[in-house]
């Protein structure tokens, strides 16, 4: 068969993580997830690892895992914060790249990625080169095998990128039609023809020859089929997707044709709900009717080498007609926004990054040159601390560069300079500029990258370039005039995030008021080891006296750091940190518990004052996450005073509001919140308890039916899926244990009588695993064994519940 289907997703986030903490902080515009990677997990990779296949009841009959099926890359960083916290999913992406490997003669689904999503046409050759050795030892370090294929961000392109790539090894990249220039056959040197207005072949891979003699392969998508997908509801479904894909071959050509499409992948199900399975049925219904051979690029490549020559668009992308002026300019594209809204600050916020990325780089080679006389391929050769950062790992890493045997400083200034070359790329993430307005998300996360990296060169080389770095800022305008400017914007929504060891401290000291830490603890990517520490508590006054050793895991910076931190009450903390000598400590120490012992409070503030001076804490330095544990913990006797408020008004005018409520009498608006208040903290609490009072829950539901209010639909919602998933959880690990399975079954009846859309996707996975594992062991038995016969049939109902055929097609897959 010559006809061939290829279908890319190209799986990105940008890095959120907060660079001085290496984790990402709670975002509430994901809720009710902890942050948008966690959503878009949910929503999209997670579901493409477990893609349902339905019958025409739309009940599921298989479950498949998409990445094997498909081309893919996943950014890097994306896949770095799904390692630690998605392990699963991570495996499943792992073992698709396997799979795909027997499907499609070797050669494996996934490409790499340039590293953390820059455009590469307007990078410098160091920062090309860097990103795109990243991106290949972070994709083996993955994967296990060298990348054949690589992703340009936004497939931005330029000859010197893929002349880099070649020179890397690198096959083959892919490009959106409008990029290509024109196109010759490779024995016709005289013979281009203009391709320029989207006109070029997709169907056939084409070379491109490069400045240096080298030469690398191009795929160009299908942009009709791709905008389908992405904008014009093809994935509505899946056998309309998968004729369109196969009705696109030319009958001119006889030989091998593939039409490929490439998209963002995150439109396989969190841009479009079900497209996951959408592109699961696409997939199986070529297979099936023999439409075509799913491949992958490598694969068609070795196959069908090119016989085309190409000559492509240069500074061009796939999501900007202007070029690459989306990331440099107000050339039109956007996200919207509101009326009057431009992108000017584009263009200065650019040129800011690119000030200090130029006063950053002479910095480092004159620091780095007493340790290296290759400062930039020791950049390169970073990427393997930033994949291991075990200090064994890290230690071998030092010496090697040296040369020699490291003293503890040298080791610390060296790491120092690693990690703000390392944050003066990561500033450079393309979704900075992508969107409407400097102050979204995406921008302030590019500038906390900046200002880690002006921090780290004040601290290597007392080098101050905040001060010309704010006053390049002050010339890119916001869109919403009370931020003014990207320098207040800079002052007010990046600077509060920076962190030094002392602010470590602080967080350290206010958190241990309400959390007993081990003498060890890893606090984000900091280490704190506690030295001496004394709690003392009167009534709702605490006070901390302490000395700790804090370590950084990233830079190995270390110091020992003194505190005296009071709680008030609520929110009211008075604290001190700073670099205290150990006769300084021990007099603070004393006077400071003296007075609390005495109940002088005043006393207490006033030596804190005197001996932290300049260094005084309070809540709002804390870290986010806990920032908002703490403000939860002190309010908590607050929410219980008005819960019993309201439970009393509830209990005392339920009579009442049953009376008005029955003759369809609307309630006061202020006693309907009442009703709702209550109700939904009854119900969450039924179900986040690890036994569920089956009674009580029954009671709860015929109330909530009762009134018609507005439930806390997303929470709630949230709750309940996670409940059915643990309880399937504790079912699969006790499968005997019929108990549980009629639980869930009672469960899933009445939240069925509440019309809520459940995320049973975890639950299903799970059933569908016992389907083809423990279910045909069972059923021999059903006929003889009463206990068998009554497990077969309860499964058999929850199935249908969960809406997963039970039948031949699962028993057919058990292996």
């Amino acid at each position: 068969m010559n006809r061939f289907v290829c279908i890319h997703g190209h799986f990105y986030q940008p890095p959120r993580e907060n660079p001085w903490l290496d984790e990402v902080e709670v975002q509430d515009s994901a809720y009710p997830y902890h942050d948008w990677n966690e959503r878009v997990t949910a929503e999209c990779y997670a579901r493409n690892a477990a893609a349902r296949i339905l019958d025409n009841n739309r009940r599921i009959i298989d479950i498949v895992n998409n990445y094997s099926k498909i081309s893919f890359n996943f950014g890097p960083t994306l896949l770095s914060w799904m390692q630690d916290k998605d392990p699963e999913i991570y495996s499943a992406i792992l073992e698709a790249d396997r799979l795909s490997q027997r499907y499609f003669s070797g050669h494996g689904s996934a490409i790499a990625q340039v590293y953390n999503h820059m455009i590469m046409p307007l990078a410098n050759s160091r920062d090309k080169r860097t990103q795109i050795i990243w991106g290949i030892k972070d994709f083996e370090s993955r994967f296990k095998r060298k990348p054949e294929g690589m992703w340009l961000a936004e497939t931005a392109v330029d000859l010197e990128t893929l002349d880099l790539m070649a020179e890397q090894g690198i096959k083959f990249t892919i490009l959106a039609p409008h990029q290509a220039k024109r196109t010759k056959q490779g024995d016709q040197d005289m013979l281009w023809r203009d391709v320029s207005v989207a006109k070029i072949d997709p169907r056939v891979p084409y070379l491109c020859h490069l400045p240096s003699g080298r030469n690398i392969n191009v795929f160009f998508y299908d942009g009709p089929i791709a905008q389908g997908v992405a904008f014009e509801g093809l994935l509505n479904n899946g056998e309309q997707f998968a004729r369109r894909l196969t009705d696109d071959y030319s009958a001119a050509n006889s030989g091998a044709q593939v039409v490929n499409i490439a998209t963002d992948g995150e439109t396989y199900g969190h841009h479009h709900k079900f497209g996951d399975m959408a592109l699961a049925y696409c997939l199986h219904y070529i297979e099936n009717n023999q439409l075509a051979r799913l491949t992958v690029y490598g694969e068609f490549l070795h196959k069908n080498p090119a016989l085309n020559e190409v000559e492509i668009v240069e500074n061009s992308s796939w999501s900007c007609i202007h070029g690459i002026e989306r990331w440099r300019s107000d050339c039109g594209c956007s996200t919207g926004g509101q009326p009057g809204w431009n992108q000017k600050w584009r263009a200065p916020l650019r040129g800011a990054l690119d000030w200090l990325r130029d006063q950053i780089g002479p910095l480092y080679e004159v620091q780095m040159a007493a340790f290296t006389k290759d400062p930039w391929g020791v950049r390169e050769g970073y990427i393997d601390v930033i994949l291991d950062r075990s200090e064994e790992n890290i230690g071998r890493f030092l010496e090697k560069i040296a040369g020699r045997p490291v003293m503890d400083e040298e080791k610390i200034k060296v790491l120092k300079l690693l990690e703000m070359q390392t944050n003066a790329m990561l500033m450079y993430t393309s979704c900075g500029w992508f969107f409407n307005e400097i102050s979204g998300l995406e921008t302030v996360q590019i500038l906390k990258y900046a200002a880690r990296a002006i921090q780290l060169a004040q601290d290597v080389a007392g080098a101050n370039l905040e001060e010309g770095f704010v006053s390049r800022m002050a010339e890119v305008v916001s869109n919403v005039p009370e931020l003014i400017d990207g320098a207040h914007i800079y002052r007010t929504m990046v600077k509060p995030s920076v962190v030094d060891l002392l602010r470590v401290g602080a967080h350290y000291a206010m958190t241990s008021l309400f959390e007993q830490y081990a003498a060890q603890t890893n606090l984000y990517s900091y280490i704190v080891n506690s030295e001496q520490y004394d709690l003392k508590e009167a009534g709702r006054l605490k006070l901390a006296v302490g000395r700790a050793m804090v370590r950084s895991k990233d830079t190995w910076e270390q110091a020992t750091v003194c505190f005296a931190v009071l709680h008030l009450g609520d929110h009211n903390f008075i604290g001190g940190v700073d670099y205290l000598k150990p006769e300084e400590f021990s007099k603070m120490r004393n006077l400071v518990t003296n007075a609390f012992l005495e109940s002088d409070i005043p006393n207490v503030i006033g030596v804190i004052k005197d001996y932290f001076k300049y260094h005084n804490y309070s809540l709002w330095h804390l870290f986010k996450e806990e920032q908002q544990k703490i403000l939860n913990q002190v309010l908590s006797s607050t929410m219980d005073d008005i819960e019993t408020s309201f439970r009393q008004i509830y209990d005392h005018h339920y009579p009442l509001m049953q009376i008005k409520n029955e003759i369809s009498l609307p309630l006061p608006r202020m006693l309907m919140t009442v009703v709702e208040f209550v109700l939904n903290r009854d119900i969450s609490a039924v179900l986040e308890s690890d036994d569920v009072d089956i009674k009580r829950f029954k009671q709860l539901i015929e109330e909530m039916k009762r009134w018609s209010f507005k439930r806390d639909q997303a929470s709630f919602t949230f709750v309940a899926s996670a409940r059915i998933s643990s309880l399937m959880k504790r079912l699969s690990d006790h499968p005997d244990n019929i108990h549980v399975m009629e639980k869930i079954i009672v469960i899933l009846e009445l939240l069925a009588q509440l019309s809520l859309d459940l995320d049973l996707w975890k639950a299903q996975n799970i059933f569908f695993a016992m389907a083809r594992k423990i279910y045909p062991d069972i059923v021999p038995q059903a006929g003889t064994d009463e206990l068998a016969g009554r497990w077969v049939k309860l499964f058999e109902h929850l199935g249908g519940i969960l809406q997963v055929r039970v039948t031949l097609p699962i028993l057919a897959g058990k292996s």
